[in-house]
């Protein structure tokens, strides 16, 4: 039996994170330049936002390109920046009724690229049988260095007092606040760290480590991922006992 069959609809979670790795390694093991990786990859995202919508998971998103990707050689960024506005499908999303969101330090994307991408948003932003999340030019450290800027900007101006300061706002002032933490965060190719991604908003998801490459990551693959995550119990803090009581 398939993993795919195993998969109890009515406890999927509501929103699955995934941060993409080994594009590089998949090209690499087959001869080919680094760029079929990416695009490969890119392939599987496609695929992906229909098997991630088959499921019932209302949030899914995904590590594109990180803070620190910027200092990977320089002909492969221009790629991985060409490859993106090349990949963005808008009508995948409209025909699927998804609606699409980006999240990170956009200013440093290409003109031509983040205008592209602030258009699909604009263009899906009514639809509501899913919402895909690309994470690009993001890292943690900087969306939670940036609410920090924020919210002290806030009390130095007396918008706000410094009691008030707690999770709730800070939570309200990161990039992530028109949707849920993530219940299930994935990472394929074998490496197990968050790489800088999504650190405040993970701190009570479940972990799921693969090592299967990402453009090999099928529907099969990730309900297995969801399948595992639905033999857990999220306690958040309290006992075995208290939440099977509950």
């Amino acid at each position: 039996m398939s993993y795919i069959e195993q998969v109890n609809k009515e406890a999927v979670p509501a929103h699955v994170a995934i941060i993409m790795d080994g594009n590089g390694r998949w090209a690499q093991l087959r001869g080919l330049p680094r760029c079929e990786g990416h695009q490969a990859g890119a392939a599987t995202v496609h695929r992906l936002v229909e098997d991630a919508l088959s499921l019932g998971i209302r949030y899914l998103t995904l590590y594109t390109f990180s803070t620190e990707n910027w200092s990977r050689p320089q002909e492969e960024v221009a790629a991985l920046m060409a490859l993106l506005f090349d990949s963005i499908e808008e009508e995948l999303f409209v025909k699927n009724n998804v609606s699409f969101r980006i999240i990170g330090d956009l200013a440093k994307l290409p003109d031509n690229v983040r205008e592209r991408l602030q258009q699909c948003e604009r263009n899906t932003a009514d639809n509501d049988a899913m919402t895909l999340v690309l994470a690009l030019s993001y890292s943690s450290k900087w969306e939670i260095t940036e609410a920090v800027r924020s919210i002290a900007q806030k009390v130095k101006s007396g918008d706000v007092e410094l009691d008030d300061v707690n999770d709730e706002l800070i939570s309200s002032s990161l990039t992530t606040s028109f949707m849920p933490d993530p219940d299930l965060l994935i990472r394929t190719g074998k490496e197990q760290r968050l790489s800088n991604f999504l650190l405040w908003q993970c701190a009570y998801s479940e972990f799921y480590f693969t090592e299967v490459l990402w453009p090999d990551f099928d529907k099969n693959e990730l309900c297995k991922a969801v399948c595992d995550y639905q033999k857990r119990q999220r306690r958040y803090g309290k006992t075995g006992e208290q939440v099977v009581a509950k």
